[in-house]
């Protein structure tokens, strides 16, 4: 069994099957200025997607700043530090400000947490994340060397309206995510806002087509051509 605690379903173009996220109508992933990652200890890929078309993690930017670190994309990449392992019952969770809406595109693009990260510089990449919209959506998926494609939704192709989702105002002003993803007894799911917006059983994220477990590494996944402050990035128990 599993829930999702929406209000309808979203009311936004359809999203693309493979690596999870971007529009169909997608515009082309910009190369950030000065990429790369300087921040200790971390490190990333792009997708599938991006690295056939010759993009690098050097063409998005992770940079220490502040109370957090920032985030700059460039192609659609994902995020971690080796250390930050979840194990058993865990949780990851962070607060993302995209000061800026929509500053790098002309539609929402998503950012968020992941979780059961395996093989992710590998051409079989395999983990789950949470990710939410400025404009009141998110959506819950997966990478699986099973799956078609190499990705599962458990949302559907357009995600989940939910209100605990925090909308912009409008392009250029600000929006600002807590995420949280967590594991607990036979249960996963994202917490937005302090809100739970999705639960569903283990049973329906592990085996053929998903995930071959729900331990790994946790980290950060951001859409294409989007920019946002991570603050408050912790890995505990839920």
């Amino acid at each position: 069994m599993h829930r999702i605690l929406c209000l309808a379903l979203a009311a936004v173009p359809a999203l693309a099957l493979a690596q999870g996220g971007a529009a169909v109508n997608q515009e082309t992933s910009n190369k950030v200025s000065g990429g790369g990652i300087t921040l200790a200890g971390w490190v990333g890929v792009v997708d599938a997607n991006e690295a056939a078309k010759g993009l690098k993690i050097t063409d998005a930017k992770l940079v220490g700043m502040g109370p957090g670190f920032h985030v700059t994309t460039g192609p659609a990449s994902t995020y971690w530090n080796p250390a930050n392992q979840g194990t058993g019952d865990h949780m990851v969770k962070a607060t993302f400000n995209e000061a800026d809406y929509m500053g790098l595109n002309d539609h929402p693009h998503p950012y968020g947490v992941m979780i059961a990260g395996k093989n992710l510089d590998s051409a079989k990449p395999e983990f789950l994340y949470c990710t939410a919209y400025g404009d009141g959506h998110f959506i819950f998926r997966g990478f699986s060397s099973t799956a078609p494609r190499g990705t599962f939704q458990m949302d559907g192709r357009a995600g989940t309206v939910n209100a605990a989702v925090n909308k912009a105002e409008a392009k250029g002003k600000p929006v600002k995510q807590e995420i949280a993803m967590w594991v607990k007894g036979d249960k996963v799911g994202c917490t937005i806002n302090g809100t739970e917006v999705a639960s569903y059983d283990k049973s329906a994220l592990i085996g053929d087509g998903k995930l071959t477990s729900l331990d790994g590494v946790v980290g950060v996944r951001f859409g294409h051509n989007t920019d946002a402050h991570v603050a408050g990035f912790t890995v505990g128990k839920p």
